[in-house]
């Protein structure tokens, strides 16, 4: 159940209006980072109230943001490519279609909400991140702030106590879960902290090919994800973290990305009619070996599938059937901790196929930057490469856990900088000659 009455600290109060400020006095290449910063340290469980409306530390921050872009007319720089355009059919079609046929059991203000944050962000995005350049400041500035954000997190491991309850809005002590402590930082849930540091990863490693500058810090920023992973002892961080390392890897391979591509489907169809259970069953295997909640994962998919019927038009409100579990606070629906189902529960097949379809035109940017020697160096093709590896990351993290913390900010940016390398003409047009051409790493092509 949401709290009725405002759980924001005073400390955290101030903090957030601080950033709010430093927004309006930004230079816009930097005008992301406070952001950025909400996202690493300040717990989304803080909210203000105001007529009922929760207005969590991120949510405050996109309403100064947007009222900054509107006001330095940067808001009129977008120009909107296919991704754009596919993210906001799902970001509409999720929120409101089961909203409509399924009006009685819904949160309209919660689905209002939902489109409020990723259409906020995602405007921000592309308003204030508008080239490869941009792309790569932020990463900078996320891999700043990811290193004293790893030290946080082993100090919880080590004492099972987190340093970020004293903000408020996490509990003291930390999940402990086969004798493991499993630290969560600022996030609502461990296995979304290891997430964050799986997915960043990649960058920070694209990072580090971008030039002899950004070496150290790149290399110290790929040491704090790596804590970050390990710490929250979780096994969707770590598949999403070796989906990711492959990926890296397959550049020397992007020449045969297609039969790569073929090939892992050819495995799975194997699999399917190797295994006596459904391939989806695939992962509750794993989890035999890593740990964690793989056979109810596996068993939420085999549901969904049985029940597609109740589901696939309009999505539904009442999914307690499925599963013998439930979750606390709402008697109708079991933990969706899957992020597919959550699109097909929440928007139908429509979403689910868009949602889908979005994820796919994010590759194809990615993939056809990486194949355009005229545009980008070798350099600015590998980091492009680690963009994909990130959402590749993000792909497989969608099957062990669904989205509902500032783990959306982080995507939402990392689908904005794919659209930025989709969008066409001399604006986004990134000239070779800001490249250092001295001391970088080398690719055969």
């Amino acid at each position: 159940m949401e709290p009725q009455e405002s759980t924001i600290t005073e400390i955290s109060l101030i903090i957030t209006l601080g950033m709010g400020f430093i927004w309006f006095v930004l230079p816009r290449r930097y005008a992301f980072v406070p952001l950025l910063i909400a996202g690493c340290y300040m717990s989304l469980a803080q909210a203000l109230i105001i007529s009922g409306v929760h207005f969590n530390i991120i949510r405050i921050l996109i309403s100064l943001g947007i009222l900054r872009i509107f006001v330095r007319k940067e808001m009129f720089s977008i120009r909107l490519n296919p991704i754009d355009k596919v993210f906001l059919a799902w970001l509409f079609s999720s929120a409101f279609i089961s909203a409509l046929f399924n009006g009685e059991n819904i949160n309209l203000i919660g689905c209002l909400g939902s489109v409020y944050d990723g259409l906020g962000i995602y405007l921000i995005v592309r308003a204030l991140i508008r080239d490869l350049d941009d792309v790569v400041l932020n990463v900078k500035m996320l891999g700043i702030m990811i290193i004293p954000l790893a030290f946080i997190f082993m100090v919880e491991h080590m004492t099972g106590k987190n340093p970020f309850s004293y903000l408020g809005g996490v509990p003291t002590f930390s999940e402990i879960r086969n004798g493991r402590i499993r630290s969560q930082g600022p996030f609502k849930h461990s296995i979304l902290a290891g997430t964050f540091g799986a997915t960043a990863l990649p960058l920070f490693v694209g990072l580090m090919v971008y030039s002899t500058r950004n070496r150290v810090l790149a290399t110290l920023a790929f040491g704090a994800a790596m804590v970050i992973i390990l710490t929250a002892s979780s096994s969707g961080p770590f598949l999403a973290f070796l989906a990711g390392s492959v990926g890296l890897a397959c550049w020397y391979l992007r020449a045969y990305v297609r039969a790569i591509r073929w090939g892992i489907a050819v495995f799975f169809v194997a699999l399917h009619i190797y295994m006596k259970d459904p391939v989806w069953f695939f992962i509750a295997r794993i989890s035999d070996i890593t740990g964690g909640g793989g056979w109810y994962r596996s068993a939420l998919i085999n549901a969904a599938i049985i029940h597609f019927d109740e589901w696939w038009l309009s999505g539904t409100a009442y999914t307690r059937h499925w599963m013998e579990s439930g979750i606390t606070g709402n008697p109708n629906m079991v933990d969706i901790v899957n992020h597919y189902v959550a699109q097909g529960v929440s928007g139908g097949v429509l979403a689910l196929f868009l949602f889908i379809w979005l994820i796919v035109k994010c590759f194809t940017a990615s993939g056809s930057a990486v194949r355009d020697e005229a545009r980008f160096s070798i350099q600015e093709r590998f980091f492009i490469w680690s963009m994909g590896c990130t959402v590749l990351g993000h792909v497989v993290s969608f099957f062990s856990v669904s989205y509902f913390d500032q783990m959306v900010l982080f995507w939402y940016f990392i689908i904005g900088a794919n659209a930025i390398l989709s969008q066409a003409g001399p604006e986004t047009a990134y000239e070779s000659q800001h490249w250092e051409s001295s001391g970088t790493i080398e690719f055969s092509t």
